[in-house]
Formats: C-alpha cells, structure tokens, sequence
C-alpha cells in the first residue's frame, strides 16, 4: 500500500483515464470509478504501475452511486481527488428529454458537489489535501444546441471559485479547475453529436495533453487552467464578446448536421 491515496472519478476512458494513469505512475494507490463496465478494464491497465487500484462502477448522478464510491474508500485518508466524471447533451433544449437534460445536471453539478462536500472537509480539517474539478471553457459560452451541458460547466466555474474563496485559510488545500475545450473522446459520440461540426472536428486537443495539464497545475496548487493556447483565448474573448454573438458562434459548431462535408 502505498502512503498516498487518489480518487478519480470517470475514469473508464477520456480525460479521467489519463488522470488515473498520471496519479499510478505518480506513486498513488487509486479508486477509481466510472458508470459502465469497462472501468473495470481501466483498473487492470492502471495496475501495471505498481500500485494499489479498486474499481467501482457506480452512477454518480445520484447520491446512492456517490455514497457507493465513498464506501470503497474503507474510511482512508484521500489525499486527491479528481472530480471528473461529467455527461454531455446534444440537440436543441426543447427537443430533449427530462431524463436526459435532467442527467446532465445531476452528474455534472450535484453528484460532484456531493462528493466534493464529504470528501473535502477532512482535508480542510487537517490543512492538507488537492482537489482537481473538471470544469470547462464552455462554461464561459452561452451553448446554442448544448444549453444544459454549458450551463452546468458554468455552474462548476463558478462555483468552483467561490468555494476557493470559502476554503482560502486553509492553506494547505488547494482546489484546482481544469477548463478544456473540446477534447478527442467519446463525449460527443454518448451526447449524440457526431453530425455537427464540433463533434467531427479533428484538431480536438488530446485527452493526455488535457490531463497532463490538469495534473500538473494540481499539483502545483493553481486555481485553474485552460488546457491549450487557443482555449485559454476562447476563454479570454468571451469576457468581451456579447452572449449573443458567442450563442451564434457556438450554433454554428454544435447544430445538429452542422457537421462539414
């Protein structure tokens, strides 16, 4: 067992499965969790690094899937966690399901808040401890045919920077947001937007650079980053440009068919 301990969570593929490697080569026993079976695949890839790795495949949309996560814990001390499991949606708003769009929210906003809540008070209790939030650029654009998805990452931005505010005595913890831009996963393919022209777009930053990124400002304590030069000025730009010019833009990459020919 080793003296270190991370939780990450959506770590069956994408994003939160390069974290999960990057925390096994770093030395970190790892808990990693996802909402399908193929996490259990992912572990026995993280196990080649030497280090301890439990698996728990859980919803955690909902609070019984965070509790069940909690659980596999066995009561350890977390030194880090990845808060990163998240659920996209395509399509316009009105066309959606209350299933689906409602997903979206508890995945994206309440299960990570709940599990931001239990976990983060012991680090702050002991003054030690890191957690890294995937948030998103998106979250600075008002998402024509991605509204709710854009608008939980707005929540996660912002909240995000609040509760470093809440937590700023406690020196020792840091809270870090990781704000990508479209990344070469499978998110656009479970958000049913392979027509349209994001989801299509073959310069999507690569899940591994994204991490790396991640990994590297949480351990160096930042409060955030913006993965990649041209996310960091899509963020910078939508501080001046007019919501409804940046709906219009995102429209343009996020309709349905919009894909390029």
């Amino acid at each position: 067992m080793a003296d270190k301990f991370a939780i990450i969570t959506g770590a069956s593929t994408g994003i939160g499965f390069e974290l999960a490697t990057l925390a096994a080569k770093d030395g970190y026993d790892i808990l990693v969790v996802a909402n399908e079976a193929l996490i259990q695949a992912a572990a026995a890839d993280f196990k080649q690094f030497g280090t301890e790795v439990t698996a728990v495949e859980a919803d955690l949309s909902t609070i019984e899937g965070v509790d069940a996560l909690l659980a596999a814990t066995n009561g350890r001390k977390v030194d880090v966690l990845c808060a990163n499991a998240g659920q996209g949606l395509g399509h316009g708003f009105l066309d959606q399901a209350l299933a689906d769009w409602r997903n979206v929210v508890d995945t994206n906003i309440t299960g990570t808040l709940y599990l931001v809540q239990k976990v983060m008070p012991a680090m702050v209790a002991r003054n030690d401890g890191k957690v890294l939030v995937t948030g998103s650029v998106a979250g600075y654009i008002p998402g024509a045919f991605q509204a709710v998805y854009n608008g939980t990452k707005a929540f996660i931005d912002s909240f995000t920077e609040a509760l470093r505010n809440e937590i700023k005595e406690a020196d020792g913890v840091t809270l870090t947001t990781l704000m990508p831009g479209p990344v070469d996963t499978e998110f656009f393919d479970r958000a049913d937007m392979n027509d349209t022209s994001v989801g299509t777009d073959p310069n999507k930053r690569d899940a591994a650079d994204v991490a790396k990124d991640g990994w590297d400002a949480l351990m160096s304590g930042k409060p955030s980053v913006f993965s990649g030069l041209m996310t960091k000025v899509q963020g910078v730009l939508a501080n001046v440009i007019p919501g409804s010019v940046l709906a219009e833009q995102h429209r343009k990459m996020a309709e349905p068919g919009s894909a390029k020919s």
